[in-house]
């Protein structure tokens, strides 16, 4: 039987879905400023907005996979920073 065919697929490494999102450009604009203000991208505001509005509804999927942290690593005691 094909996987068409009402098999259900085995569960494979998912890709980062790529969205094409129209927003008015003030509203952009506001977005991006919060985002600067907590050291994301606008995309990465966007994706831990609508995280947070989904796990206050129950509807976040509990096999959702955190968001990826980007950037530097934190400073750890083995390169003697805090």
């Amino acid at each position: 039987m094909a996987a068409s065919e009402g098999a259900t697929p085995e569960r494979r490494p998912q890709q980062r879905k790529q969205v094409l999102l129209r927003l008015d450009p003030l509203v952009y604009e506001a977005l991006a400023r919060w985002a600067s203000d907590e050291l994301r991208s606008a995309n990465a505001q966007i994706e831990f907005l609508l995280r947070r509005a989904l796990a206050e509804a129950g509807r976040l999927p509990g096999e959702a996979r955190p968001i990826p942290r980007r950037g530097r690593p934190p400073a750890g005691p083995e390169t003697g920073t805090p």
